[in-house]
């Protein structure tokens, strides 16, 4: 297993990327708005929603009891989140606020989701 400081150092910048990703759901909630796929119901409720669940499980990876459940729902919500990245790539090119969303930039969300979902596949197997 990885040595312990060091552990401890990607499970906090983890942990942190959630809770901070989760407040910028009430912070920027407009921006989310731009890539919710159409089709999905009750928008508000989506990306509010999304933002306390990606804060709450954030937290959880903290609490060693609580790791290894927080890290596979997390694996569910990013695999869950895999509409609206397709959507973000078939709406490319398009603004993101004050960001062009280039049809590149869209397609590297996946690669970079995968690199969640296998961080927190670790942490599911290396409470």
């Amino acid at each position: 297993m990885m040595n312990r400081p060091i552990y401890l150092f990607f499970l906090w910048v983890y942990a942190l990327f959630y809770v901070l990703a989760g407040c910028n759901h009430f912070l920027s909630t407009s921006l989310y708005y731009v890539i919710m796929p159409k089709w999905l119901p009750e928008p508000d409720f989506l990306i509010y929603f999304s933002g306390i669940l990606e804060i709450t499980l954030g937290l959880l990876l903290l609490i060693y009891k609580t790791r290894k459940f927080a890290a596979l729902l997390i694996i569910l919500m990013l695999v869950a989140f895999t509409p609206a990245h397709m959507y973000m790539i078939r709406k490319a090119p398009f603004m993101l606020g004050q960001i062009l969303i280039t049809p590149l930039m869209a397609w590297m969300r996946l690669p970079l989701q995968l690199l969640f979902i296998c961080w927190a596949w670790y942490y599911y197997f290396k409470k």
